[in-house]
């Protein structure tokens, strides 16, 4: 006999979490609760289509008992016609103004919950997105907003009328027949609800191992895709589609097991349906036999049969659609509750406006407490002064920005600007007052443009040409075909690497920040464009507090002061030519460069 298949397990690092349905509901709640008015109407109007379409048979075992009778009187076939007529038209009325309440509620309660979502998630620290998979974060987020208004739509169009019809039918059995009849509904109701609440819920975990091996697959797509260069460099297609191939395998086990199992409680709700409208129609029929029952009962009966099992066959999909719906809901619902480890303090104040400088006060810092990166640092940069961070790679010098926008807090001693205690300020405030030329500058797949004027989206044309013109790139911009309006590819691809340093001074220069920060803005450059870069750097410093990161010597040298940075510590400092003199370090470093740039000339 042949071995079944083994529930796949979800990618390393992502365990699959135990369901919280009511948890779920309590979180989207509110999302609905804003619009009770309209929910109200839309449940009145579920009521009274309900009411309608129940109705419908009713009427029609009076027009079908009238016309059976020896004295038939053609006013009452002719009222009952008309009043069928308008029951029907009744029915889809109100349906109708059911839906149009309610779809502003279902969009706009996805639409809150993906911005909340969205906003949490750049609110989150750094170390959250660099640990993250983007391409199961998107997924996540996807499946989660399509599967709240899943929600919303099944319970309020399939559960709530369906178990309001229900009611009705039930209560019609019960005052106008007898008990019997009733009781087979119910025992048929609660027995076709239990088998499927019981195999929906095992197939719970089933489903999510579809999801998360989805998420897994289409995660190591994307990742794939944004390397393409580096797959094309290293002859790597094979490698990377027997990757993707491998979570896929596991993804195409999982579905096949829930492909199975959903068969199982296809067919299990069959025998239940079928069982029961046996036993119903039995009994009617020998109640017509009987003598206790008119054409038109029997006919009633079996209508009620149809209105009540066709829907509750389809609530069997609903419920399963719900579990799914909830699953993929609470997924991107634990997004939300990812703890924000950098947050404002609650008397958190905005930076003063003015010149600013920076004081690190003994600051120690570690990403992992085993691993200590800062020890003991401490400099300051006075108001419109410049700075600069050397050493060897690993040496904690790019740290120094990441804390300055506080990406992560000092473990140990304070970081303030201004004068301030940055820990004690609005991140916000904080952040709008620092520029920075990132050593890899990585660009929207948008325009020129978009990319320069994201320095400061508000700024008018003119002033986006200015920066473009600061930053020595308006020329080569006016020389495209479409100037400012090309598009720059997927990362800034398009352009080189010269180009896209300028398009990122420009954009820092629209900031406009009294802080500065450089971090090895021209070290992935040649030695032509770094000299060409440069002296837009240095443009870019003047009047401004700056701290340059570098790694090349050449690029501080008018710093005015050099920090030599060792192991965390800073081991040396002084100006280019004290340093030079003092024949330390830092000389060593200059005669080592200036040797490896004579042999390359």
């Amino acid at each position: 006999m042949r071995r079944a298949t083994a529930l796949p397990k979800p990618p390393a690092g992502q365990p699959l979490p135990d369901s919280h349905a009511w948890q779920t509901l309590r979180t989207l709640f509110p999302y609905l609760w804003q619009y009770r008015l309209r929910v109200s109407l839309a449940l009145a109007c579920l009521i009274g289509a309900k009411v309608a379409n129940v109705s419908v048979p009713v009427v029609f075992k009076e027009m079908i008992d009238n016309l059976s009778s020896s004295q038939q009187v053609l006013a009452m076939p002719i009222l009952l016609l008309a009043l069928y007529g308008a029951l029907r038209f009744s029915t889809a009325l109100f349906t109708e103004l059911r839906e149009l309440l309610f779809a502003r509620v279902t969009q706009r309660a996805v639409r809150k919950v993906a911005l909340e979502v969205f906003q949490h998630l750049h609110a989150l620290s750094l170390r959250f997105h660099l640990e993250r998979q983007t391409g199961g974060v998107s997924r996540d987020i996807e499946r989660g907003s399509r599967s709240i208004s899943s929600l919303i739509s099944y319970t309020l169009y399939s559960i709530l009328p369906t178990l309001v019809e229900i009611g009705l039918v039930l209560g019609i059995l019960f005052v106008q027949y007898d008990a019997g009849f009733v009781v087979i509904t119910l025992i048929s109701l609660t027995a076709y609800i239990v088998y499927t609440v019981k195999l929906s819920n095992w197939r719970i975990d089933i489903r999510r191992a579809v999801n998360e091996n989805d998420s897994a697959a289409n995660t190591r797509a994307i990742d794939s895709l944004l390397n393409y260069e580096t797959v094309k460099y290293f002859n790597n297609e094979a490698w990377e589609a027997r990757r993707y191939d491998e979570q896929m395998v596991k993804w195409e086990a999982a579905a096949i097991r829930s492909q199975k199992t959903l068969a199982y409680l296809n067919l299990g709700q069959q025998a239940i349906i079928a069982l029961g409208v046996t036993a119903m129609m039995w009994r009617a029929a020998q109640g017509v036999v009987d003598g206790r029952m008119t054409i038109g009962d029997l006919v009633l009966v079996n209508a009620f049969l149809i209105q009540l099992y066709i829907p509750l066959n389809f609530l069997g999909v609903v419920y399963r659609e719900i579990r799914q719906a909830l699953t993929d809901i609470e997924r991107m619902f634990l997004l939300l509750n990812e703890n924000r480890e950098i947050a404002d303090a609650p008397d958190a104040r905005h930076l003063p406006a003015g010149p600013l400088g920076v004081d690190f006060q003994s600051v120690d810092f570690a990403y992992d407490v085993e691993r200590p990166i800062l020890k003991d640092v401490n400099f300051s940069i006075a108001p419109g002064r410049t700075v600069a961070a050397v050493g060897h790679s690993g040496a904690g010098k790019s740290t120094l920005a990441r804390l300055l926008y506080r990406f992560y807090d000092v473990s140990g001693g304070a970081l303030r600007v201004g004068g301030e205690d940055i820990r004690q300020l609005r991140q916000s405030s904080l952040r709008a007052a620092i520029g920075i030329v990132p050593q890899d500058t990585v660009l929207f797949n948008d325009s020129i443009f978009y990319n320069i004027n994201y320095g400061r989206p508000e700024a008018s044309a003119e002033e986006v040409y200015a920066a473009a013109r600061a930053a020595q790139l308006h020329d080569f911009i006016e020389s495209l075909p479409k100037k400012y309006e090309t598009r720059v590819g997927e990362r800034g691809l398009k352009l080189s690497g010269g180009e896209k340093q300028r398009v990122a001074i420009a954009r820092a220069l629209l900031k406009n920040p009294p802080i500065m920060i450089f971090d090895e803005a021209t070290s992935a450059l040649d030695s032509a464009t770094e000299r060409a870069i440069q002296s837009q750097l240095e443009q870019a410093a003047i009047g401004r507090t700056t701290l340059i990161i570098a790694h090349r010597l050449s690029t501080v040298m008018n710093a005015d002061e050099i920090l030599v940075f060792s192991d965390g510590r800073i081991i040396e400092r002084g100006s280019h030519g004290a340093l030079l003199a003092a024949g330390g370090h830092y000389a060593r470093m200059w005669t080592l460069q200036q040797q490896e740039d004579a042999s390359h000339a």
